[in-house]
């Protein structure tokens, strides 16, 4: 590989060799987790699933935006369109999926005697965000049509580009709106997470505050990755709106902020693990109480709230059969 032809692709170097050497063998794990470990699927898993397919797009896309950086394309314009498409694709899909997994945990919690969640509604809406992330990326196919840099892939889009101000509009709009609702799910979650822990003091899981860290670390990595491209992206329009010249500095920020999206991909890594630990765990502890039913009684309370505190770990729950109380 050469060296670096400026600081912006050593800094390139240091996020996306990570993320392809990590991201390739925890996607692979994942993927062979869901489908030989798992028995019983669930909404999580569905979600988990889709976010393991949406990394692998970025992943793929990865190494051509390595080398494409300040070098000729010679892979054809029609490829270069579809890489692009993937990283955008990750980016949004990531986003929405996180929407999706935070307000099912929400629910989950608000509502725990409630059907409001099931495997063919996660389905029906993984699918609606599919079309949409794909429905939408036509737009990366016009990127470089009218360009005087037609040899080059991932930059010098098109002025044309720069035109549309409903694409930036768009986007915008899906990430802010996007980081609303994940800001007040999660916020929602943690008051009601801290309610359970005043009723339960005696309660391990709820001591040690385990699942009020996970929902604060998903969303202060969701707020670090994605927030500085959607400034500089905003940034960029207005530049270019209005003709001012030196945008090499702008261009730049652009670049590093695509690199601190895609540690996402990594960071979802860690949303694997929990999913599948605690559901594997599940299964373990269902096939334990199949063993043990005639033998065991537990109070409603306490079968609620650990329910409750599988809900946050692994995006599920399961619902009392026997209860005679009416609060939660």
């Amino acid at each position: 590989m050469e060296g670096c032809r400026d600081w912006v692709e050593c800094v390139q170097f240091g996020f996306y060799i990570p993320i392809l050497a990590a991201g390739f063998p925890l996607n692979m794990a994942a993927l062979w987790q869901l489908f030989f470990r798992v028995r019983r699927w669930n909404e999580s898993t569905i979600y988990l699933l889709n976010l393991v397919v949406n990394d692998c797009l970025l992943l793929l896309a990865l190494p051509f935006k390595i080398m494409a950086y300040h070098r000729p394309w010679n892979l054809g314009r029609f490829s270069c369109s579809l890489f692009e498409s993937f990283v955008y694709v990750n980016m949004y899909g990531s986003i929405l999926l996180s929407v999706c997994i935070s307000v099912d945990r929400y629910v989950a919690l608000h509502f725990p005697f409630r059907r409001l969640q099931s495997k063919r509604k996660a389905v029906f809406i993984c699918t609606v965000v599919w079309a949409l992330l794909f429905g939408f990326s036509y737009p990366v196919y016009d990127l470089h049509r009218d360009s005087s840099n037609v040899s080059f892939c991932f930059q010098n889009f098109s002025n044309r580009t720069w035109t549309k101000q409903w694409i930036v509009v768009c986007v915008e709009c899906v990430f802010w709106g996007s980081t609303l609702i994940m800001v007040l799910c999660s916020g929602h979650v943690v008051k009601i997470l801290h309610d359970l822990r005043k009723r339960n003091p005696n309660d391990a899981k709820l001591r040690n505050n385990k699942s009020v860290k996970i929902v604060l670390s998903n969303l202060v990595v969701f707020l670090l990755c994605f927030i500085p491209y959607h400034i500089a992206v905003l940034l960029y329009f207005y530049v270019k709106q209005n003709n001012i010249s030196d945008v090499g500095e702008l261009r730049k920020f652009v670049h590093l902020s695509l690199c601190v999206s895609s540690v996402n991909c990594l960071a979802d890594a860690v949303c694997y693990y929990f999913i599948l630990k605690e559901n594997l765990q599940i299964a373990q502890q269902d096939a334990r109480a199949n063993t043990l039913t005639q033998h065991t009684h537990l109070s409603t309370a306490y079968t609620v709230t650990h329910t409750l505190i599988h809900s946050i770990h692994s995006n599920t729950h399961t619902y009392p059969q026997h209860t005679n109380s009416n609060t939660h």
